[in-house]
């Protein structure tokens, strides 16, 4: 699986770099700005983009503009983004074009290898993944709104929460401690109660994941 990596701090970068080569990914592009990686994404179109947030010359969001920029040339590019910070923005900004392969991780994740792995490679099979921190931010938020998700009952909740890590009905079932017929009558309830209509179930999860972070603007 081809990657390309940003990330400014070197130590990271190369820390980084060796721990994806380990799983036997091929780092096809490992840049520290973010004109360096818009320019890598658009050569080399790889398989997942790793990007980290803040890149130079702002140090601002550099890069994941970058990369939604990517996106909008090369539609549906996965892109997993690291950031220091919980920031419901950025992962709004990543779903909003509803086609999946994006995930939003901290950076504390990538102390776990196994787990940093796995979620590299939802995300470049087009699935979804949000950090649970951010997860359970966005829980607080809509425990005080008066929006769709207060039609959703505590279990669908938890399971539209679990459904924004990126998780699978099976994962879902096997977490919740429930079947998977059940948890597939709850991801049923969600979309009819978050108002989406019929079309293909990945589509819907990504739509149901995006309501949830609508919470709190």
């Amino acid at each position: 699986m081809r990657v390309v990596l940003a990330e400014d701090l070197f130590l990271l970068r190369d820390g980084l770099v060796r721990m994806l080569q380990a799983y036997d990914f091929e780092i096809v592009a490992a840049v520290d700005t973010g004109p360096d990686l818009l320019q890598a994404l658009l050569e080399q179109r790889p398989d997942v983009a790793v990007v980290d947030v803040r890149l130079p010359p702002t140090f601002t969001d550099e890069g994941l503009q970058a990369a939604l920029e990517a996106r909008r040339q090369i539609p549906g590019l996965p892109v997993l983004v690291l950031s220091q910070y919980v920031e419901r923005l950025y992962a709004k900004e990543l779903l909003a074009d509803g086609s999946g392969a994006i995930g939003y991780l901290l950076k504390d994740r990538v102390f776990d290898p196994d787990q940093f792995v796995e979620t590299v490679r939802r995300v470049a099979s087009g699935g979804t993944a949000i950090d649970p921190q951010v997860i359970a931010k966005l829980v607080t938020g809509a425990e005080r709104g008066n929006g769709p998700l207060s039609r959703l009952t505590p279990r669908e909740r938890e399971v539209l929460e679990l459904m924004a890590e990126g998780r699978s009905n099976g994962a879902i079932a096997e977490r919740m401690v429930i079947t998977e017929r059940a948890i597939k009558k709850h991801t049923a309830n969600i979309f009819l109660k978050l108002d989406l209509p019929p079309s293909e179930e990945d589509h819907r999860r990504v739509l149901a994941v995006l309501a949830y972070l609508e919470v709190g603007g």
